[in-house]
């Protein structure tokens, strides 16, 4: 009587565990966060689509807008059309906050994307003649950026007492010119597609990759890599950055996997910031 009791109670215990199995087979799973991330093309789809794949696994589905050189990730962040982006460095993002008000705020750090100078025609910067015609970036960080290479390899001097770690510098600021270079500023994504047409001109990595262009490849002059102030940066709205979702966002990018795909696929161009 006893193992009948035992049998039937073994019977019982099986059936509703199988029961409860049904159940939960027939209940949705949850569903995924939708996550809109504002990114650049080229470096920005390629390694965000491997961010995206690691997300999943931590609860999020993350939607990955393209946004066009023309078109402003802050901007759209700042008016709730994204919940994040992920495309500036830190002195990018302090310039357009004091310049247009937004209220964003970095989350997490991604990587360090040193500004290259490029040519045509020329091997190294010191190669340049008397009034070459030299592109710069026309946002002031990146000008900035630019300005500050030049200034390393001999070929303009800057105002007494600036410091980039802090300070940002315009074509005001140049106080010798030696060379007589003629210092073209515009657009980061025009420079990319202008390098044929200038003796040489310093371009962001987002839009050189766009342009074919590797920085430890093609670059005729790269920024210093060591002690570099311009770490790119995941940036939310104020307002999320206590949200459930940023943790989970910020350490998709900053894992092993990622930090093994920049170094491998970006051959030293990129650099882990993590």
């Amino acid at each position: 009587m006893a193992a009948r009791d035992t049998l039937n109670s073994r019977r019982a215990a099986l059936g509703a565990i199988a029961a409860a199995a049904a159940l939960a087979g027939a209940l949705p799973a949850r569903a995924a966060q939708k996550i809109r991330v504002g990114i650049r093309g080229g470096i920005g789809e390629e390694l965000w689509a491997e961010v995206a794949q690691i997300a999943k696994g931590r609860g999020l589905d993350l939607q990955l807008v393209v946004l066009g050189g023309q078109v402003s990730p802050n901007e759209a962040l700042n008016n709730g059309d994204l919940e994040a982006n992920a495309f500036q460095h830190v002195p990018f993002l302090r310039d357009q906050i004091q310049q247009r008000g937004y209220k964003i705020v970095s989350v997490g750090n991604t990587l360090i994307a040193p500004i290259a100078f490029y040519s045509k025609t020329y091997k190294s910067l010191e190669a340049l003649p008397a009034g070459a015609r030299v592109g710069i970036p026309n946002d002031p960080s990146n000008q900035t950026r630019a300005l500050v290479i030049l200034r390393d390899h001999g070929l303009i001097a800057l105002r007494d007492g600036f410091d980039p770690y802090t300070q940002t510098a315009g074509l005001a600021d140049v106080k010798a010119n030696p060379r007589r270079l003629q210092l073209v500023a515009s657009a980061s994504a025009v420079l990319a597609r202008a390098v044929q047409d200038l003796d040489a001109a310093a371009v962001i990595n987002t839009f050189a990759y766009q342009a074919g262009l590797l920085a430890t490849r093609d670059g005729i002059a790269i920024e210093k890599k060591e002690n570099n102030p311009y770490v790119n940066i995941i940036a939310v709205r104020e307002r999320d950055k206590d949200a459930p979702w940023v943790r989970p966002l910020v350490e998709s990018f900053q894992n092993e996997r990622i930090r093994r795909f920049i170094e491998t696929k970006y051959e030293g161009t990129l650099i882990p910031a993590f």
